[in-house]
């Protein structure tokens, strides 16, 4: 008979909720950042007189720094959640990213200080890029430590969730600060999203701090003794394959994801002179659909296999990717809104149910660190980049989108591939002593 799980007074909705509010705080920052590089942060922070294709590559090269550091927060966070617990992890990270943000918004523009501006702006972003990088993992695991049996899927789905509901936020707030016209964006407007982040981070912080840990982190620290290893040497020594398997499995769901956002707007709005306005409200009603129907995809993971759902939402981005640009460039606002509302639904596919995949790969002493390290380095390789590599790829095909649409299908094909393998690898390490299977949809009796 399996052991049962130990019980607390937080209950599984309650964490995964404190989730949610956490990470969609955190991810507003984050796209907010992508948002502005893509449509203001050219203008603002580089010389008039530096060429319109390379002022938007040095956008888009602030916003991938940010990618850079990840890595680190999620070793440095990943310690600290793994050894004193993912409560405190939480705060620290949430708090972090909310003054980085809070500060972009009082930037001096390049016109102001010259060359201090942009390195204010790469400052901040790196330090964004450690908070975030320690944010991811331990917001998964509140909510997956949490759930009960065979219900891990959909609970973890919440701390994914958060992507949605900061990509709806941050594009909803960069929509209405448009509606005072380019003139007044392009002055003051573009800053409000960013210093409205403070009182989020207020709200969050009052949630997070009635958190309690989850029960396995008693047991943990029950079982930790003098002679362990660090949590990060552990990781490597132990699961190195799983680490790297996992980082080719999510470069769909993270480098995918700003091919879709932030490259197709700097592609609409430059390349086929498109409205700003009515692409980001495009993207802000793909932003809901992503938040509508992750749970019901990710409930459907508890059902039938959170791989075969990851899956089918790849193959779905293969055969989106090509009729997403041909939509947009017809200029119909009907067909680019079903395209973009097409591959979010599929693409929705990925974000909820890898939360789970990934968390049951490791083991609990190292779980922090572990999926942290597989979803950092594949953002730093496939989030900051990829959208950076889509501009310069379509420059040099002329201005064409068939780069980019073969960017995203290639790494969607390999992404297939891994998951499945993510699968196999992850088996042996299941379980520990006195816990369960996260994802195990049966429950187990004598």
């Amino acid at each position: 008979m399996s052991q049962p799980r130990p019980t607390t007074s937080q209950s599984p909705m309650r964490a995964a909720l404190a989730a949610l509010v956490g990470t969609s705080i955190e991810w507003y920052d984050f796209y907010a950042f992508a948002t502005a590089a893509a449509i203001v942060f050219d203008d603002v922070f580089f010389p008039a007189d530096m060429p319109p294709l390379v002022r938007t590559l040095s956008a888009f090269g602030t916003f991938a720094v940010g990618f850079l550091l990840r890595p680190l927060g999620g070793i440095v966070f990943g310690h600290i959640g793994d050894r004193v617990g993912r409560k405190k992890t939480l705060v620290i990270t949430l708090m972090m990213m909310g003054v980085a943000s809070f500060a972009i918004g009082l930037l001096p523009t390049y016109a102001q200080v010259g060359v201090l501006a942009p390195i204010l702006l790469i400052v901040l972003r790196l330090i964004q890029g450690i908070a975030i990088g320690g944010e991811w993992g331990g917001a998964v695991l509140v909510a997956v430590e949490n759930a009960p049996r065979g219900r891990a899927t959909f609970f973890g789905s919440f701390a994914q969730l958060g992507s949605s509901v900061g990509a709806l936020l941050s594009t909803g707030a960069f929509s209405l600060m448009n509606l005072w016209g380019d003139e007044a964006f392009d002055s003051w407007g573009w800053r409000v999203p960013f210093l409205a982040s403070a009182v989020l981070v207020v709200i969050g912080l009052v949630i997070r701090l009635k958190l309690e840990e989850a029960p396995v982190m008693d047991e943990i620290r029950a079982q930790r003794t003098e002679r362990d290893k660090l949590p990060v040497v552990e990781v490597f020594q132990s699961s190195w394959r799983t680490v790297l398997t996992g980082v080719f499995a999510l470069a769909t769901a993270t480098g995918g994801y700003y091919v879709v956002t932030s490259f197709l707007l700097a592609y609409g709005t430059g390349e086929l002179k498109l409205s700003e306005s009515m692409l980001l409200n495009g993207l802000t009603l793909a932003a809901f659909l992503e938040l509508v129907v992750t749970p019901g995809l990710s409930w459907l993971g508890d059902r039938v296999g959170a791989h075969r759902v990851v899956v089918a939402g790849l193959a779905g981005v293969i055969v989106l990717s090509v009729p997403q640009f041909l939509a947009m460039e017809t200029g119909s606002v009907v067909l680019i809104y079903a395209a973009m509302l097409g591959m979010r639904l599929v693409m929705s596919a990925l974000y909820g149910p890898i939360a789970a995949i990934l968390a049951e790969g490791f083991a609990p002493r190292v779980r922090y660190t572990g999926i942290s390290l597989s979803y950092q380095v594949c953002n730093m390789i496939f989030g900051g980049f990829a959208p950076l590599a889509a501009v310069s790829l379509s420059a040099a095909a002329g201005g064409h989108y068939w780069p980019a649409a073969a960017l995203l299908m290639a790494i969607s094909a390999i992404g297939i591939r891994c998951t499945l393998r993510l699968r196999r690898l992850g088996a042996p390490q299941l379980t520990a002593p006195g816990t369960e299977r996260i994802t195990d949809s049966a429950v187990t009796s004598a």
